[in-house]
């Protein structure tokens, strides 16, 4: 029987190449967007193209009513949610100057959208995966700034968001793995999709050197292990972990961005 899995931000990127590799091994998706619907749509097409069942949700993640919503639609559309992917997060229109001229609306609008999303979304899927006594499995995307924190884009809150992501991880892994209901987190470096384009040549030559391996990700390099921590054959005995996945960035010295040097 085909598991059913729901991955949000969804229309690109990141979300929509796992959208695919899911469907392409047996896996019902749904597919959640904020605006690009076009992008979820075409998304959806392909899990269709590929035989599997594909249903699309509009919803802004940072807003728990619209998140529930989103869940429990999923479920009675598909009949359980047996993974779930918080797949969506971002640090943009990021205002000008420091933290001392920050909105606190920045603030929590970060917050909300980068760590309070995933609890929003896990609380009804863990609710439904209890019920049903499903081996179920969350995901989170992290990044790798939950590690190291970059400060020529004034990313404050959204290191910090991610970083509590990684807390939340292991925290909740522990609540459930009793009921062998797994959580992981995925913490990528630099991978390209069309968002990155927003960075000039110069700019994403900068990221590049930064990593080790010598290039730039893409979302090839993560969607295989979001596919084997959704796999229960597989990860029994794997809980509570956050994998980084960024070709060597993290851990190449003490980042020049570290200590706020330019690129």
């Amino acid at each position: 029987m085909a598991r059913n899995v729901i991955i949000t931000g969804s229309s690109h990127g990141i979300g929509a190449a796992a959208a695919i590799a899911f469907a392409k091994n047996g896996y019902n998706v749904g597919v959640n967007y904020h605006s690009d619907e076009a992008g979820a749509q075409a998304t959806a097409d392909k899990v269709r193209e590929l035989g599997m069942k594909a249903e699309v949700y509009k919803a802004d993640v940072g807003c728990c009513a619209e998140c529930e919503a989103m869940m429990e639609k999923f479920i009675s559309d598909f009949g359980s949610v047996e993974v779930l992917v918080n797949n969506a997060g971002g640090a943009l229109k990021m205002p000008k100057g420091g933290f001392a001229d920050m909105p606190m609306s920045y603030w929590d609008s970060q917050i909300n959208l980068n760590l309070s999303a995933a609890a929003y979304c896990s609380r009804i899927a863990v609710r439904d995966m209890l019920a049903k006594k499903c081996e179920g499995r969350i995901i989170n995307i992290s990044s790798v700034h939950s590690i190291v924190t970059y400060v020529k884009r004034k990313t404050l809150p959204y290191c910090a968001a991610k970083a509590g992501l990684n807390m939340f991880t292991k925290s909740l892994a522990c609540e459930l793995a009793k009921d062998k209901i797994n959580v992981n987190a995925i913490a990528p470096g630099f991978i390209m999709t069309k968002l990155s384009y927003r960075y000039s040549e110069e700019e994403m030559e900068g990221f590049r050197r930064k990593i080790s391996v010598g290039r730039l990700g893409t979302v090839d390099d993560i969607t295989p292990l979001i596919l084997f921590l959704a796999d229960v054959e597989k990860t029994r005995f794997i809980t509570g972990q956050t994998f980084t996945v960024d070709g060597g960035q993290s851990i190449d010295g003490v980042l020049d961005v570290m200590v706020g040097k330019e690129i």
